[in-house]
């Protein structure tokens, strides 16, 4: 198995880290990390809102000491639909509510070869999120569902928007809004994934049955409102806490590329800001810089974010 596995390293390297990396949901993750900032654990009252987040990444592929790789390059706008109720039906004396999220990319990945693809990403659902609200602290738990809709093209990391596999994500999340104007949010997930049968390192490969590992992820802010303003810090931290197998087997260390398990890794944070029209729709801007990556792209995200009341 070793020797299986040396053979095919530098390829399936190269597309087992950019495979899913550049969709909406961005990072290997079936999830947009750093969407979910302000208001990050206040849902809103009952009623029906929607959300749109529109943004831009561009990263570079790290390997697993954090180093830039000899090739591997990404850039990609994605905008993802979002529809969220709130009802008044109580489960633990919070608000029980759902929501779908549906993405849509433009991207290009140069991995010594570039191309350009567009399509739907992977999409989200929700049948159970619970919110409490109390003076000043808002929280809410939920279990995301993420479907494998995306495109996905065996063999080929540059044709493939979607994770092509499922996952379900339970969630924790909370907002501190201070009489003075304060708000600390944050946003807790764990990501529980399951196998992608259709692997293949290389057109023409025999498939192969990939696991990609599990990942913790917070999304979080620190911000001061002023008036309809708010500025402030927000970002994200992911670390992957199991390894990436091939049918079943630990990937193994491939020196100068990637280390044991091909655990990834990164860290974001950035300035942003807010407004709040009279009528109650929501607006954000924010920019997170990447830091700390290992065995994944590091770049800059840039995202606009839209709620708005129906």
């Amino acid at each position: 198995m070793a020797t299986r596995f040396g053979k095919l390293a530098s390829a399936v390297a190269l597309a087992t880290l950019a495979i899913g990396s550049v969709q909406a949901k961005e990072g290997g993750d079936q999830y947009p990390n750093g969407a979910e900032t302000w208001l990050g654990g206040a849902v809103p009252p009952p009623g029906n809102y929607f959300i749109n987040y529109f943004g831009y990444y561009g990263g570079d592929l790290v390997d697993g000491s954090g180093k830039k790789a000899s090739t591997g390059e990404v850039d990609a706008w994605f905008n993802a639909f979002r529809f969220v109720q709130t009802t008044e039906h109580k489960i633990f004396g919070g608000n029980w509510g759902w929501h779908v999220i549906v993405p849509v990319v433009h991207q290009k990945v140069d991995l010594g070869g570039s191309k350009s693809v567009n399509g739907l990403g992977d999409i989200t659902v929700n049948p159970f999120i619970v919110s409490w609200h109390q003076k000043n602290w808002h929280w809410a738990i939920g279990l995301d569902l993420n479907l494998p809709t995306g495109r996905y093209k065996e063999g080929d990391a540059r044709q493939s928007i979607g994770a092509n596999y499922w996952s379900v994500e339970p969630l924790f999340a909370f907002s501190y809004m201070g009489d003075t104007g304060w708000e600390v949010s944050a946003k807790f997930m764990y990501n529980i994934k399951a196998s992608n049968k259709d692997f293949r390192p290389e057109v023409g490969a025999p498939k192969m049955k990939y696991d990609s590992g599990d990942e913790f992820h917070m999304d979080y802010l620190v911000g001061k409102r002023f008036g309809p303003w708010g500025v402030g810090l927000s970002g994200y931290y992911l670390k992957q806490t199991t390894d990436d197998e091939i049918d079943g087997q630990t990937i193994p260390a491939a020196p100068g590329f990637w280390s044991a398990g091909r655990k990834g890794q990164v860290f974001a944070i950035g300035p942003t800001v807010s407004y709040t029209t009279k009528s109650g729709v929501h607006l954000t801007a924010q920019w997170n810089h990447e830091t700390k990556a290992e065995n994944r792209f590091e770049g800059d995200k840039f995202i606009l974010k839209l709620i708005m009341p129906l």
